[in-house]
């Protein structure tokens, strides 16, 4: 036999054998479960551990004793005693939280409608990447960050009732009369609605230009090659572009409008004649001031409930137009 027939009746030599598929991802697997049988898997909450425990201490245990408290009459030193829903019967049957729900309703109400129309406003004036805008941006965004008792100082100093206060001064140029503000029970509850627009709106404006970026431009030039004005491209083309964005907005705005109380606290205290009062300073009063702390905790638990039913209900919105 030559050689030449010797190798062709030769067996072929074994190559590697063929990998299976899913192999490699089988053994990715396979490390994950060792990483986390290893104790890997504890130390992204390991980092999360300190947020975590002040969360817990200083949110979700007053939380919970507020709520074991709105079932009690809390008598410091003395004892709690257990009495049921005698605290929310007193809350739901009272004339002046009536009186100051319907009060935070209007508030909340007009500051979400304020400071979302008018953060609109000054997303689309601002909108752009020059250098000058961003600079803009910055000093539109100071009374976000500027603390709220400073502000609501440099508020009550511009709203003094006399004739040389300074809005009242700006009013006499137009040949308008001298304004009480927050000391007329007609125009208190106005005065602290304008203030709370004037802090909210930078921070909706934000997040309003962070939305307009995702709006297609391929739209504007495409109406604006069909006629439609600047307006009309801002109602038909970035307004439902930020569908989704003025819902967010709107969640945070009345969230925020509910839980008024330090602008009110230190402007009015609810005054003058109870024209400003509110549930949290009404809550404050009668925790605090008048040591009822069973029914405080009532009205703050209603007030608690009544934000997550707005909350859930607005979701729940939002999510039936998106199907």
């Amino acid at each position: 036999m030559s050689l030449d027939q010797a190798e062709a009746a030769a067996p072929p030599a074994a190559g590697p054998a063929p990998r299976k598929p899913g192999r490699q991802g089988r053994g990715a697997t396979g490390l994950l479960r060792r990483g986390r049988r290893s104790g890997r898997w504890w130390t992204p909450w390991l980092f999360l551990a300190p947020a975590l425990l002040l969360f817990l201490y200083f949110k979700f245990i007053p939380m919970a004793n507020a709520l074991t408290m709105s079932f009690q009459e809390v008598q410091p030193y003395l004892g709690n005693k257990w009495v049921g829903t005698e605290n929310y019967a007193t809350v739901l049957q009272s004339h002046g939280f009536r009186e100051a729900a319907w009060h935070t309703l209007v508030l909340a109400a007009g500051q979400t409608a304020g400071s979302m129309a008018l953060g609109l406003a000054l997303a689309l004036l601002m909108e752009g990447q020059s250098r000058r805008l961003k600079f803009v941006r910055s000093a539109a965004f100071l009374p976000v960050v500027v603390p709220l008792a400073v502000v609501a100082e440099l508020w009550r100093i511009m709203y003094h009732p006399t004739g040389d206060g300074m809005l009242n001064s700006l009013l006499g140029m137009v040949g308008m009369g001298p304004s009480g503000f927050i000391n007329d029970p007609d125009t208190s509850m106005a005065s602290i609605m304008v203030t709370g627009i004037w802090r909210g709106a930078p921070y909706d404006m934000m997040i309003i230009l962070a939305g307009l970026t995702s709006v297609d431009r391929g739209l504007y030039e495409a109406a604006k090659v069909d006629g439609a004005s600047r307006w009309q491209r801002v109602w038909h083309v970035a307004v439902p572009g930020l569908r989704s964005v003025f819902s967010i907005l709107f969640i945070l705005a009345a969230i925020r409008g509910l839980r008024v109380f330090t602008e009110v606290f230190l402007l009015t205290n609810g005054g003058p004649d109870g024209s400003t009062e509110v549930v949290m300073t009404l809550i404050y009063k009668l925790g605090l001031e008048q040591n009822r702390l069973g029914v405080g905790a009532a009205g703050a638990v209603l007030l608690f409930v009544a934000t997550l039913i707005l909350t859930v209900v607005v979701q729940l919105l939002r999510r039936r137009e998106s199907k």
